[in-house]
């Protein structure tokens, strides 16, 4: 049995009956973990090796853990900054910021990585206009020539330690104030400046070979009346055509308010996206709409979609201790904590 194009989540620390049952179905091919779902790193290693070993393939692992406001895991893991912590750094010692955004990216991977988890949603590719909240200081910059000299590196650290990485949100979430976890955004620029700005750090990163991508839940609506996420124009015409991305295309979660323009029901939304050329599409804090589509979904069959999914699976498997007697684990980990606590940002490189 391939992977399916459905990832969920869990509700607690350990995987109940229901979960096993929902994890083996045909239509699922990954989890996507919370803070709810962590303990400790022992728990959590027992809970992904869990996951693993009840399908074949394996079932992808992924978890947003970018670092400052979101880090899903925190007792046991590296503090990790916000990457506009780097954009600030960049723009008085841009070679240290190249630097430390290269470790954090391996930083953040490895450690994941070390407990059996395939892949962060990261990083984020957004401007940092300074008016969207749900976005701000997650991105690494307002330039998006920034954007994209920061996120490259932090991609190369990612890969290096074996880790795909996930670009969002596809064309750009940061000049919009609202949120589109509980409304439905609306931006209203014109495809000229889109594509100078915000679309610049994808289309860089996918030249220099970008694994997979989020879209927005956001309408562009001097381009196309469809949030991205659901969109043939965004995901087919540019995305797929005129950027040439071959990668994987997740969607941004169906249980966001941003979503629910594509239909009242899950099974709806979750269909929207596939048509519009989504690969995988996530159902998260909702377990009847999970349950809904997976009733109600039907056959579905995309080798290809297969295919690209398969190269999301994690390489270079580390445990836990092996991790801690690294020397680059150990200076990384110093380095970040004098970033961190040092406001002028004298990195001791």
């Amino acid at each position: 049995m391939g992977l399916g194009p459905v990832m969920l989540d869990l509700i607690g620390t350990e995987l109940s009956a229901e979960e096993r049952d929902m994890l083996q179905h045909p239509l699922v091919g990954g989890v996507i973990l919370f803070t709810r779902n962590y303990v400790n790193v022992a728990q959590l290693s027992a809970l992904v090796a869990q996951i693993k070993a009840l399908r074949d393939p394996q079932l992808l692992i992924a978890v947003d853990h970018e670092g400052g406001r979101v880090q899903r895991f925190r007792e046991g893991f590296s503090r990790l900054p916000a990457t506009g912590r780097l954009g600030q750094l960049f723009e008085s010692q841009p070679d240290k910021a190249r630097h430390l955004s290269e470790e954090l990216g391996w930083l953040m991977a490895i450690e994941l990585r070390a407990v059996g988890i395939d892949f962060s949603f990261a990083p984020v590719l957004d401007l940092n206009y300074g008016v969207s909240d749900v976005i701000g200081d997650r991105s690494f910059h307002r330039d998006p020539a920034i954007v994209f000299e920061l996120a490259f590196a932090y991609m190369k650290g990612m890969q290096a330690a074996g880790m795909a990485a996930t670009g969002k949100h596809f064309p750009g979430h940061g000049a919009v104030t609202a949120d589109s976890h509980v409304a439905i955004p609306e931006d209203r620029r014109d495809r000229d400046t889109l594509w100078r700005d915000d679309i610049a750090p994808f289309r860089r990163l996918i030249d220099n070979g970008l694994a997979a991508i989020m879209p927005a839940h956001v309408i562009y609506s001097q381009i196309d009346p469809t949030p991205a996420g659901f969109s043939r124009y965004w995901l087919q015409t540019v995305l797929r055509g005129e950027l040439g991305f071959q990668g994987v295309i997740f969607s941004d979660d169906l249980n966001m308010e941003g979503a629910s323009v594509a239909g009242n029901d899950y099974v709806s939304r979750a269909r929207a996206a596939f048509a519009a050329g989504c690969d995988m599409a996530l159902i998260c804090n909702n377990r009847p709409g999970a349950v809904e589509i997976l009733d109600q979904l039907g056959p579905y069959q995309n080798p290809v979609a297969r295919s690209r999914l398969a190269r999301m699976h994690g390489r270079h498997a580390i445990h836990h201790q092996e991790l801690q007697q690294q020397a680059r684990w150990s200076q990384v980990r110093h380095d970040l904590a004098h970033y961190l606590d040092n406001p002028s940002y004298a990195l001791n490189f």
